[in-house]
């Protein structure tokens, strides 16, 4: 039964001395939200609200938002709103999708903007046992089966536990002022369908149905935190390498179910079951992209490079503006030069012609293309193959620094090899040294 004891409960459960934290309450005018902000209220809690006018029900959305803000301003309450316009380029269809993106994208502005810890929503126990149908229907796995989390990401939400019909039993009792939604009295909807036709039929089966449903569900969120333990167990004993990159066994994770294959790679926003099979038979070399991860295949090896810190790495240095031709040698070592050349641990000399070298020179990363004349070699040869050559691996050809002149002509692979047209010879009068010395 919601009572505000119980309702107080719950929010202790989820946040540790709840009366310390700030939050951002969603409020739509609806029974759920409206008991939500008397609660939050009542027990004084440090909230501001924030509401979405979608303009979708004409007179209807401007009551919604007045019962809303007439509730704000009569407590005090600092009052956020959206008024969805033109800009927002309403679809057509999937509205309900562009509407949850619209107000979590203004959840998040408002929260940034006042510094507010959490944002909770209303969801109840009859939204849970929706959620649950539309997973099932979905061929969901236990993360969708076991439904609307508690606790993610700070959000929250404590009606979770509470049925709808203990809502308007509270509100009825505490003279709550609400708005009923009429537009949730249609059936175009996959979830007020569900919502009208098929969870009516469920609870007329049993009349402790919603209390059974949310001990299962319970019992399913305990199976998955145990399943989730298992699984990163699993990917710890299959981590070669996790300093720079993580790196996993490809062999061994092969070797593992489909279930473990995919809850592991999902993390890496590889999340198509298809792909997975690809990502196993493909080639050395071979590369596969998610929004955030590239996946390298090097021999026997899974390498996930995150595309956001990669970003934020070196790509170029300039190493010299100029030659003093005052002097008739300047070295340079590169070992404060370059931010991570310390892992190739290679030392190296190599004395060029000044006279010949077109000024400035810079350090930077293979490009496609790229060639050069290398020493103690006749001709000359594509990085790439001199690469492969080396038996160099991929992530190892990522680490690697060309030295390039002003037309961007490679005059060597740090550390591996000079290019010969540039080097010092029996004519030189003007040496510049590049170097590398722990």
């Amino acid at each position: 039964m919601l009572k505000k004891s119980s309702f107080k409960n719950q929010l202790e459960n989820l946040v540790h001395l709840p009366e310390n934290h700030t939050y951002l309450l969603a409020v739509s005018g609806g029974a759920d939200s409206m008991v939500l902000a008397e609660l939050f209220l009542y027990f004084d809690y440090k909230f501001e609200v924030a509401h979405i006018n979608y303009k979708l029900r004409g007179k209807d959305s401007e009551a919604d938002q007045k019962v809303v803000q007439d509730f704000c301003e009569k407590n005090h309450i600092r009052f956020h709103l959206y008024q969805v316009s033109e800009k927002d380029n309403k679809p057509e269809n999937s509205i309900q999708l562009w509407a949850r993106e619209l107000r979590y994208n203004f959840f998040k502005q408002v929260q940034e903007k006042e510094n507010l810890e959490f944002l909770v929503t209303a969801h109840h126990l009859n939204d849970q046992l929706e959620t649950f149908i539309i997973n099932l229907s979905k061929a969901a796995g236990i993360n969708g089966l076991s439904g609307i989390p508690v606790n993610e990401n700070k959000t929250l939400r404590p009606l979770l536990n509470f049925t709808k019909q203990e809502i308007y039993q509270f509100a009825k009792e505490n003279n709550i002022e609400y708005r009923e939604d009429l537009s949730n009295k249609k059936s175009d909807y996959l979830r007020n369908k569900i919502r009208l036709e098929i969870v009516p039929k469920l609870l007329e089966t049993n009349e402790h149905f919603l209390e059974n449903f949310k001990k299962s569900t319970s019992y399913l969120n305990q199976t998955k935190d145990f399943v989730q333990k298992q699984i990163e167990k699993t990917e710890n004993r299959l981590t070669i390498f996790n300093k720079e990159h993580k790196i996993l066994s490809k062999q061994g994770l092969n070797e593992e179910s489909d279930f473990v294959k995919f809850e592991i790679l999902k993390k890496y926003g590889f999340n198509q079951e298809e792909e997975i099979p690809k990502i196993f038979r493909a080639e050395n070399g071979s590369s596969f992209f998610s929004k955030d991860y590239q996946l390298i295949i090097n021999r026997e090896e899974l390498i996930f490079i995150n595309k956001n810190e990669e970003k934020e790495s070196q790509t170029e240095v300039l190493l010299i503006e100029n030659f003093n031709f005052s002097e008739n040698q300047i070295s340079i070592n590169l070992k404060d030069t370059i931010e991570n050349i310390e892992e190739i641990n290679k030392n190296f000399e190599w004395d060029f012609d000044a006279e010949k070298i077109r000024f400035p020179l810079k350090l930077r990363k293979q490009k496609d293309g790229d060639e050069f004349y290398p020493s103690g070699f006749s001709g000359k040869k594509k990085v790439g193959k001199f690469f492969r050559d080396e038996k160099l691996s991929i992530l190892a050809r990522q680490k690697v620094w060309i030295l390039t002149d002003n037309k961007d002509s490679v005059l060597g692979i740090i550390p591996y090899r000079q290019d010969r047209r540039n080097a010092k010879d029996e004519k030189t009068n003007k040496i510049l040294k590049i170097f590398y010395e722990k």
